[in-house]
């Protein structure tokens, strides 16, 4: 079986020269080296919201405005390279950073995650509205209409540049992920139908917010401008989440990226954001086993990062695995550990037309009517395709997400973040192989704090738990150290905690006294310290230095086959 990767280049101007003025911490490293008469685009962040003296001055420097962003007191600009010296300079400006490009990063898993249970008991999403910010959705769908027939699509609008006012998906990843979350299997549902393709949360609303074109990339200013919008109307449509099922490498701190900054600005307005974890888990190039590729903005510590698992197609949680492609924490520059936890993300069967860019490239990834419908034939699906990846794994959270909130209103993001990596299942094995179905090359597991993060999706363990989660407590993933002295692995904010004594900060979260009684967030098996298997010495070595750059300049957006 071949595996098909879709990748897309996410470092424009890594190149060896630097430019003629002194570097600056001002401006991103992966400006540097751009020759002084090369256009590029840009963020810049001032002190204060950008007025118009300042877009008067990119002007007369050559610049020209694209867009503000007033989420993060940023405005996009067009401008030589040349003039990037006078910005450094410049009092008003806090960061330039390169507008970098992103790209796009139910079968057996609802049973996986116990959706279904929930949904017998009626818990569906009735009443919460998700912004999908991603290629757009195309709500001709019928799993992603109302049982009247009307979409559940309450507002659409484009922001990417090159695709007009066009909000409909001609990609296909954003309506594949909307179904994951919110599909209500209405073209699957029958007593002519063998199996049905639930989403998790089936009744939720959507707003589409498209930025992703129909090659499935768009760029950071594109994603900010979505976020900006999400929050300006979270009273309107009553947006309670943000699904992101894209991402590009980290550059700098999370203190300093645009994109990280964004996302920040929505949690903080009360809007719980589910960030892929990245597809880099099998990224060696740094002789590292894909430790320290997660991506961006999956690397700030107040979102839920998530991982990808493979259901293997039955039932049953127990023998479900990671997907090795999914990326592993921690965080580069700043060393959090992520993913938050993980979900099901490989070969995930959704929701999606034909005549879309991913139909039409991957005939082979339409299911097989025979597989859903009695007597079918072995004929591609005109409504359900099949995809990989943590963007597929992330919206299974947010329709978690979802459900809690339909549930309780009131819960805020910081509640529901702790609820789901609480309640997550935390029994994993110490390894599991996976083959890659093209090359044949095996790849072997840990499971570590760095690779399942807090645990396995479980929704109605969560929809169950009656602990008293603190309302004003916050929910940052941690940053971590390794001591030298003590051989452990130790939090970096908050108390002293260190990972892998016995009994010692177990029932701990993030080390600011957040108690959870009798249950245990990240679980007896997920110990750093002196036996810790293969992830420890690769990820805290001697020979290993974080934090001087990226990983990688590609990011794998989809890996459409999945694993064997």
């Amino acid at each position: 079986m071949l595996t098909v990767h879709i990748r897309k280049t996410a470092l424009l101007f890594l190149l060896a020269a630097t430019l003629g003025f002194p570097a600056s911490h001002k401006v991103s490293r992966d400006l540097t080296g751009v020759p002084p008469d090369q256009q590029v685009s840009v963020i810049v962040r001032y002190t204060r919201q950008p007025e118009a003296r300042h877009h008067a001055k990119m002007t007369h420097q050559g610049g020209k405005l694209k867009r503000t962003l007033e989420l993060v007191n940023s405005a996009v600009y067009t401008l030589p390279a040349g003039a990037l010296a006078d910005l450094s300079n410049d009092p008003d400006v806090e960061y330039v950073a390169l507008d970098r490009p992103v790209a796009a990063t139910v079968d057996y898993a609802n049973p996986a995650i116990n959706a279904s249970i929930a949904r017998q008991y009626g818990w569906d999403g009735t009443g919460v509205t998700v912004a999908v910010i991603d290629s757009g959705i195309m709500d001709s769908h019928p799993d992603l209409r109302t049982s009247a027939g009307a979409s559940r699509v309450v507002y659409a609008e484009s922001f990417n540049l090159t695709e007009g006012n066009d909000v409909f998906d001609r990609h296909g990843h954003g309506t594949h992920v909307a179904s994951i979350l919110g599909g209500d299997a209405s073209q699957s549902t029958g007593s002519q139908y063998t199996r049905t393709f639930w989403g998790t949360a089936p009744k939720v609303r959507f707003v589409n917010l498209k930025v992703l074109g129909r090659d499935g990339t768009g760029t950071d200013s594109m994603v900010i401008a979505a976020i900006q919008r999400a929050i300006a109307l979270k009273n309107t449509y009553n947006i309670k989440i943000i699904n992101l099922s894209l991402g590009r490498p980290v550059m700098e701190s999370y203190t300093l990226d645009p994109l990280c900054q964004a996302v920040e600005q929505a949690w903080k307005a009360g809007i719980v954001v589910v960030v892929a974890a990245g597809n880099e888990g099998r990224n060696n190039s740094r002789a590292t086993s894909g430790y320290g590729t997660i991506t961006s903005p999956g690397n700030d510590p107040y979102v839920i990062t998530v991982g990808a698992m493979k259901d293997v197609k039955t039932t049953s949680r127990g023998d479900d695995q990671m997907a090795s492609y999914s990326s592993k924490g921690p965080t580069l520059f700043d060393h959090v550990a992520k993913p938050d936890l993980v979900a099901p993300g490989n070969k995930i069967i959704s929701a999606l037309p034909t005549g879309l860019a991913l139909t039409n490239t991957y005939p082979g990834n339409k299911v097989a009517n025979g597989y859903y419908i009695s007597g079918g034939t072995s004929q591609g699906s005109d409504y359900y395709f099949e995809l990989s990846g943590t963007s597929m794994a992330t919206p299974m959270v947010a329709g978690a997400a979802a459900l809690l909130l339909q549930k309780q209103p009131g819960l805020k993001p910081d509640q529901i973040k702790a609820i789901l990596m609480k309640t997550a299942t935390k029994n994993f094995p110490a390894t599991s192989v996976a083959t890659d179905p093209t090359t044949g090359q095996v790849y072997t597991v840990t499971y570590d704090l760095f690779t399942v993060g807090a645990g396995y999706l479980d929704v109605w363990a969560a929809l169950n738990n009656n602990d008293t989660i603190s309302a004003t407590k916050t929910a940052l993933s941690p940053s971590v150290a390794y001591s030298s002295s003590l051989k452990k692995v130790v939090l970096t904010n908050g108390s002293n905690i260190v990972w892998g004594d016995t009994g010692l900060a177990l029932n701990i979260v993030w080390g600011d006294n957040i108690v959870w009684g009798d249950n245990i967030v990240w679980g007896d098996n997920i110990v750093w310290g002196d036996s810790t298997m293969s992830g420890f010495n690769i990820v805290w070595g001697d020979n290993i230095v974080w934090g001087d750059g990226t990983v990688s300049g590609e990011v794998i957006a989809i890996a459409i086959k999945g694993e064997q």
